[in-house]
């Protein structure tokens, strides 16, 4: 019988794998709180980090978790290695401060040592110790992350400082991003040098949805090619839930395998604009439906993801970014339960109306109190 990983790998190559995976990017932001722990206990205690993330294999067979034992502290591991100011909290991830805001300064910054500056050694330290128990025990980390170019620079000089810099400082800032991408890509050698048997990459960069096609091209799209096409043989994950589908076709170009992607984007039109290029890891909202609404209405939002963008293969069940604080167990059985029970409709996928969410209250005051903080995934 078949693995979430493996049918991950096959719906991820584009095939129809015999059951739909379902697979979750699960980050400190939602797994201390569903734990009921203290966000520090779960950064400082490898061995409670350990049994947090096996207990989710034992709770939830059938999912596959992106990546796995994911060893992270927030936004914070990347521009910590260039010196970022960092805060840290016991209710939520640590939040940071730009560092220096001159795209002169970080257009001659020297290069970190990936293998001794910020928090990147205590990640391939504590990776070393995890794969040799996960190994003893027949199991094994098999992917690794890192966060982009564009949003590590965001947290370095401050995103509105960057976006400036694209207009009126572009020879600084692509010398700044090119140094930048020249770190994330030895950061992930580092990762998967602790590995037995690594499989894949994920990388994260919100921020990159913020940009016209014109700047993608110039100031994006070069950096994501070099650091995919770093890694040929891997399966290559992509995270950005911002809304950006003016990006979907170019996004076809940046070489990699998965795209993650926002609930805001339908997704029979996100498989259309990428033209069966790519897999596509979504789409459930992750807060209106899969934190707010009882199982029931996830299972038929989920089903309804299915119905629309299953037939065909390259599609992995999932919410459309990573997991949002405060989202229930019982959540995650009813997308489970909807991919076990689903079955390919007897319409074409084009005739089957995807699920509105409900109107959002006008009142200004009401919208604030329901704004979730951003402090995960690729934020």
């Amino acid at each position: 019988m078949s693995t979430p990983w493996q049918y991950f790998k096959q719906a991820a190559l584009l095939q129809e794998p015999e059951q739909v995976p379902v697979a979750l990017i699960v980050d400190s932001p939602w797994l201390p709180g569903y734990a009921g722990i203290d966000t520090l206990d779960y950064y400082l205690h490898p061995d409670l980090w350990m049994k947090l993330n096996l207990d989710l294999l034992k709770r939830f067979p059938d999912v596959a978790w992106l990546p796995g034992f994911w060893v992270e502290y927030g936004m914070v591991v990347e521009p910590s290695a260039f010196g970022v100011r960092m805060h840290w909290h016991k209710d939520r991830p640590p939040s940071l401060e730009p560092a220096v805001t001159s795209a002169e300064h970080w257009a001659e910054a020297p290069l970190p040592n990936v293998n001794e500056d910020g928090l990147m050694p205590l990640v391939y330290q504590l990776i070393r110790h995890a794969e040799e128990r996960l190994q003893a025990e027949g199991l094994g980390i098999k992917m690794v992350c890192a966060r982009g170019p564009m949003v590590t620079a965001g947290w370095l000089m401050g995103i509105t400082e960057l976006m400036m810099g694209l207009v009126h400082k572009p020879a600084l800032i692509h010398k700044f991003l090119d140094n930048i991408t020249t770190t994330l890509i030895h950061f992930l050698h580092a990762q998967l040098e602790t590995l037995r048997d690594p499989e894949s990459i994920m990388l994260l960069d919100d921020i990159v949805g913020m940009v016209s096609i014109a700047h993608y091209e110039e100031f994006v799209e070069p950096y994501l090619q070099r650091i995919f096409g770093e890694f040929d043989g891997l399966i290559k994950v992509y995270h950005n839930d911002t809304p950006c589908a003016h990006l979907f076709d170019a996004f076809t170009r940046a070489g990699f395998d998965v795209f993650n992607f926002t609930y805001v984007s339908d997704l029979l039109e996100t498989k259309k604009l990428m033209g069966h290029r790519v897999a596509l890891l979504g789409n459930v909202p992750p807060l209106d439906i899969a934190v707010r609404q009882p199982p029931e209405v996830v299972y038929e939002w989920a089903k309804n993801c299915l119905d629309r963008a299953a037939p065909g293969g390259g599609l992995i069940l999932s919410v459309g970014g990573g997991m949002s604080p405060g989202m229930p167990a019982e959540s995650i059985d009813a997308m489970v339960a909807a991919a076990r029970d689903w079955t390919p409709p007897t319409v074409p996928p084009e005739e089957i109306p995807p699920l509105q969410l409900a109107a959002k209250p006008d009142n200004a005051s009401s919208r604030r109190s329901r704004r979730p903080r951003r402090t995960g995934v690729g934020h």
